[in-house]
C-alpha cells in the first residue's frame, strides 16, 4: 500500500474564505445592529463576497504570487463589493446611512487585508525558519529557464521549494528519462519541472504519463510563447514562465468546498430519511441468515492512495477471500446479500464515509488494493483516479462498467470514464449521475451481483 504525505496547506484557502465571511458578518452586526441589520443583508454580503471573489480570483494567492498582484486582486474585490453594498443602501435614503456604510466597508477592507497579508508573510517566515510548507522538486532539462528556476528556488527559501535534483539531459533523452523517472518515482518528489527545450512529443508524453501514474504535479518551462497544450495554465515565478497542464475544476479549493457542502447535505438527508429505518430492518435480516457483523469494512485506496475503511452492509458469509471481487453466482453471497447487492443497498453505509470526508457521493469507485496493484502499472492513466475522493457511485458505473472486471479492456473503459469525470466535473454532472444511479437501481443491472 502506498500513501502520499499529507499536505495541510490545501485547507488554507477554505479556512481563509470562512474567516473572511465571519469578519464580514461580525462587523456588520457591530456597525448596523441598530439601523438595517437583518438576515437578508448578511445573506447579501456573504453571497456577494463569494461571487466577486471567484470573479476576480481574490483567493488565488500562492507562494509565487507577487504583492502587487495581491493588491490588484484586493482592489478589484473591494470595488465590486462596494458597488453591491451601496446598491443595497439605495433602499435607505438617509444620508447618515451612507456614512455608516463607508465606515463598514473601510473596517472590512483593513481587517481582511491585514489577515491576508499576515497569512502571506507568516507562511514565508515559516518556510524560512521552520522549513515547513516545503515542496520537493525535480528540475529536468537544458533550457535557460530551467537554470533560472534552479537559482530562484535555491536563493529564495521563502518560496518553500527544495530542489532534490537538477538533471541535464544528454543526447539519448528517452532512455535517460526512463532511468530518471524510475528513480524519482520512489523519492518524495512533489513537483517535476521539465524544460521543453529539445524534447520531442514522445518524451513530453512520457513525462505526462509519469506524472499521471505516480500522482506527481508536472509543470513545463517553455523558452518562447509557442505552447502546444490545449489544457494549460500559464503562471510566472518571478519572471520565469511556467506552464501547468494538470488544471481541472476539482483542483480548485473553492470548487472542492462546493462539492463537499453538497456531499455533506446529501449524505445527512439520506442518513435521516433512509438509513435511519433501513439499518434496523437489514440488521435483523442479515443476522437471521448468517453469523457475523451487520457491517463489513475493508481497507481501500482513497485520495492520493491514502487508505481508508470502506463500509458496506455485509452481503457474504464470513470468509478469508475478501480481496477477491464477487463473481456471478458467487457461493460466498447470502440470499439477503444477493438482494442488497442487486439493488446496490449494500453500498449505503458509505454515506458515513462521505460524511466524515473519506469519500464523495459521486466519484471514481474505490477499487480493491489487489486491483490497484495489478492495474496501476498496466492501465494508462489509472492512477489519475486517486487525484479525487472515491465515490459511492460514478460515471463509469452509470455507463454500465460496474461489478466484476473480466478483462483489461473493461478496466480501460472504466478508467476512461473516471478520467473524463475528473477533467470535466460539474455539480450538474454529479446530480445527473445520482439520478441515473437511482434509475439503474430500479431497472436492474446485468453485473449487479
Amino acid at each position: 500500500m502506498k500513501s502520499k504525505v499529507g499536505r495541510y496547506s490545501k485547507f488554507l484557502k477554505p479556512i481563509t474564505v470562512v474567516l473572511d465571511l465571519i469578519v464580514l458578518n461580525l462587523i456588520a452586526f457591530y456597525v448596523f445592529q441598530n439601523i438595517f441589520y437583518s438576515k437578508y443583508f448578511l445573506i447579501l454580503v456573504s453571497f456577494t463576497w463569494i461571487i466577486t471573489a471567484i470573479n476576480v480570483s481574490f483567493y488565488e494567492v500562492y507562494r509565487f504570487t507577487k504583492v502587487i498582484s495581491i493588491l490588484n486582486k484586493s482592489a478589484k474585490q473591494f470595488i465590486l463589493f462596494t458597488i453591491i453594498c451601496y446598491s443595497f443602501l439605495g433602499f435607505y435614503n438617509k444620508s447618515e446611512n451612507s456614512k455608516i456604510m463607508f465606515y463598514y466597508l473601510a473596517l472590512v477592507f483593513f481587517v481582511i487585508i491585514f489577515i491576508k497579508f499576515s497569512i502571506y508573510y507568516s507562511l514565508k517566515k515559516y518556510r524560512i525558519f521552520f522549513r515547513g510548507n516545503v515542496r520537493n522538486v525535480l528540475i529536468i532539462g537544458n533550457g535557460e529557464n530551467a537554470n533560472l528556476l534552479n537559482d530562484l528556488f535555491n536563493n529564495n527559501k521563502d518560496y518553500g521549494c527544495h530542489v532534490v535534483n537538477r538533471i541535464l539531459l544528454e543526447s539519448d533523452k528517452l532512455n535517460q528519462l526512463d532511468k530518471i523517472l524510475e528513480v524519482s518515482s520512489v523519492k518524495n518528489i512533489d513537483v517535476v519541472y521539465a524544460s521543453l527545450v529539445g524534447l520531442t512529443n514522445r518524451e513530453i508524453n512520457k513525462l505526462i504519463n509519469f506524472s499521471e501514474n505516480n500522482l506527481k504535479i508536472l509543470k513545463f518551462l517553455p523558452e518562447n510563447d509557442e505552447l502546444l497544450f490545449s489544457n494549460n495554465k500559464m503562471e510566472y515565478y518571478d519572471y520565469i514562465p511556467i506552464v501547468s497542464i494538470q488544471q481541472t475544476y476539482l483542483d480548485d479549493p473553492i470548487t472542492k468546498l462546493i462539492k463537499r457542502i453538497f456531499d455533506v447535505f446529501f449524505s445527512i438527508f439520506v442518513m435521516i430519511f433512509l438509513l435511519s429505518w433501513l439499518i434496523p430492518i437489514l440488521a435483523i435480516l442479515i443476522k437471521l441468515e448468517s453469523k457475523g457483523p451487520v457491517f463489513f469494512k475493508q481497507g481501500r485506496p482513497g485520495i492520493n492512495e491514502k487508505e481508508f475503511f470502506c463500509y458496506k452492509f455485509r452481503s457474504m458469509k464470513i470468509n478469508e477471500t475478501t480481496e477477491i471481487e464477487a463473481s456471478k453466482n458467487d457461493p460466498r453471497v447470502t440470499r439477503i446479500g444477493r438482494f442488497i447487492r442487486k439493488t446496490s443497498i449494500d453500498e449505503m453505509p458509505q454515506f458515513l464515509n462521505v460524511l466524515i470526508g473519506e469519500m464523495s457521493v459521486v466519484g471514481p469507485r474505490p477499487h480493491l488494493w489487489s486491483q490497484n496493484k495489478v492495474y496501476g502499472s498496466r492501465i494508462n492513466k489509472y492512477m489519475m483516479r486517486h487525484h479525487v475522493k472515491p465515490g459511492i457511485t460514478g460515471l463509469a458505473q452509470v455507463k454500465g462498467f460496474r461489478g466484476e472486471i473480466e478483462s483489461d479492456e473493461e478496466m480501460k473503459n472504466r478508467i476512461n470514464y473516471d478520467v473524463f469525470y475528473i477533467e470535466n466535473w460539474s455539480l450538474l454532472m454529479d446530480i445527473k449521475i445520482i439520478i441515473q444511479t437511482v434509475i439503474n437501481i430500479f431497472k436492474g443491472e446485468e453485473k449487479a451481483y
